[in-house]
């Protein structure tokens, strides 16, 4: 019997990509560097700052200037933060179908918990989800499995009992390591890793809507 459903947030449960991909444009811009179509930044948001930096200036966190780039960056994402960004398509029917079914649902992410509640309560979410963890809220981010363990304790639920959705192979190594059922949003950015079906995750899915028939049988 399933007891709840934890989600990423970015690419899986939201389409975060307009609001950072602008960010980073916007960053662009203040360097005089043109900017970058939202189709070639999309499949890296999932990897947050560190990942967008990397495909707008070729820069990694050990290089001298990307410390005052990556502040500047999550400042303009703050300043202009979920001004695009929206449920993907059929996700609030899938959260409806959860809260009718009487199955709880909550958000574990690696994204830092001041964005993260932001975007929470603007969709309207912070009185629905039954946990909200994110990046900074323990110790150890995902793949580690910390984050997804606390989610349960907030929940009260079982590991084994719960499943957890995500678009990168970070959150299938994390839920698989916290003895969880684990899916891949195909639907998300997926990001640079190897394709997903090799990630070793329970199910791999196509649109939000096929969680239904994951849940709607138990």
């Amino acid at each position: 019997m399933i007891q709840a459903i934890f989600f990423d947030l970015d690419g899986t449960l939201a389409d975060t990509a307009p609001d950072l991909g602008g960010a980073l444009n916007r960053l662009l811009k203040e360097e005089s560097r043109p900017p970058l179509p939202m189709e070639q930044l999309r499949p890296h948001v999932s990897g947050g700052a560190r990942a967008l930096l990397k495909v707008g200036f070729g820069i990694l966190p050990e290089d001298g200037a990307y410390s005052d780039l990556q502040r500047r960056f999550l400042d303009l994402y703050q300043a202009h933060i979920c001004e695009e960004t929206q449920l993907f398509d059929g996700m609030d029917r899938v959260l409806h179908s959860l809260e009718g079914s009487g199955i709880k649902w909550g958000i574990v992410t690696n994204k830092a918990e001041r964005f993260t509640r932001e975007i929470v309560n603007r969709l309207g979410l912070e009185k629905r989800a039954v946990s909200v963890v994110s990046g900074d809220s323990t110790p150890r981010p995902k793949p580690a499995p910390d984050p997804l363990l606390l989610a349960c304790q907030q929940a009260g639920v079982d590991a084994p009992a719960c499943l957890y959705v995500g678009d990168d192979l970070r959150d299938v190594q994390a839920g698989n390591a916290a003895g969880m059922t684990t899916v891949v949003a195909a639907w998300g950015y997926l990001g640079d890793n190897p394709a997903p079906e090799g990630w070793g995750a329970n199910r791999l899915i196509a649109t939000p809507l096929e969680l239904l028939g994951l849940f709607s049988s138990h």
